[in-house]
């Protein structure tokens, strides 16, 4: 499934459809895996440690290691970006980690041959701080689309629950603070926003679902091409703990019953269809195989990508 970009870049090719991956952090999140997860068994942590750090476990620490990235697509022609990270100089007060970053994230887009102009597309599985982030660069005092000639798809339900009028008080508490404003409205004030529901076709091998429950409106983009298929789930996972124990949320989903029955869901259709799951953070190479074992899963493959620098400050 490997194959040589022009470029000598490592990519994946699934039929007519590319991926590249470009990272924008991988390192520690400060958060222990039993906050991070609360749901998941000291037993799961305890015995697959050995292969959880350190690509998901810091071993210093003994904090969650999670990669911020986005998965670069190219179909029919076009450009098209999976998430788009924390961005750079966002102010965060509730979410330390993403606040006031300053990375080389535009420049590894360049590194993979993507310039911001040539984006055609720009999915935002959901509307989390570290999921829109690029959504958006400083402009002397005004934050403007950083991809001007894309059309950025966004859930409708999850533009509905973030926008401040309504005061939402979240799952994981205030760290969405100031990210509609500084990330998706000005997006939407210039006109580049396609909000969809129920499910979205991109191109005849790509199109977007819901996946609700982690937010009320999380996605997945599903590939089929060539006879291969993959899934883009956002935060449907955060963790291999996850694929072991399906029922296992994170502390910052919204409505935890419908994110386990969509997780169990997802990890049963890439089961049966032999798909290539590439959750939004996992370090290590980034996605995996999965295999229905027992009342739960087993990750059968890794991915053929290479795992990612550490690049935490």
């Amino acid at each position: 499934m490997t194959t040589t970009t022009e470029r000598g870049r490592a990519a994946l090719a699934f039929g007519s459809v590319t991926l590249e991956r470009v990272p924008e952090y991988f390192g520690t999140v400060h958060i222990p895996p039993q906050q991070f997860f609360p749901e998941v068994s000291q037993e799961t942590w305890r015995d697959n440690e050995d292969w959880f750090a350190p690509d998901f476990l810091d071993p210093d620490s003994g904090t969650v290691r999670s990669a911020l990235q986005t998965w670069v697509l190219r179909s029919g022609g076009r450009t098209i970006l999976v998430d788009t990270g924390a961005g750079n100089g966002k102010e965060r007060p509730y979410a330390q980690v993403w606040a006031h970053r300053r990375t080389a994230y535009l420049d590894h887009l360049a590194a993979v041959g993507v310039r911001p102009e040539d984006v055609d597309i720009v999915v935002n599985t959901h509307l989390h701080n570290d999921h829109v982030g690029w959504n958006t660069v400083l402009e002397g005092r005004e934050w403007v689309p950083t991809f001007p000639n894309a059309r950025y798809l966004m859930p409708a339900r999850d533009f509905e629950y973030w926008n401040p009028v309504h005061r939402r008080v979240a799952a994981g508490g205030p760290h969405n603070q100031n990210v509609f404003e500084d990330s998706i409205a000005p997006v939407h004030r210039a006109g580049l926003v396609e909000l969809w529901e129920d499910e979205h076709v991109i191109d005849e091998h790509l199109r977007l679902v819901p996946a609700p429950g982690h937010t009320p409106g999380s996605s997945a983009v599903l590939l089929d091409s060539g006879g291969t298929k993959a899934m883009f789930v956002g935060d449907m996972l955060h963790t291999p703990a996850q694929v072991l124990e399906p029922h296992a949320n994170s502390c910052f989903c919204e409505d935890p019953e419908q994110a386990r029955a969509t997780r169990r869901e997802l990890l049963s259709r890439a089961a049966d269809e032999d798909a290539l799951v590439f959750p939004a953070h996992f370090g290590g190479a980034g996605g995996f195989r999965v295999r229905a074992c027992g009342e739960g899963f087993a990750l059968a493959e890794w991915a053929p990508f290479a795992a990612p620098e550490l690049t935490e400050d």
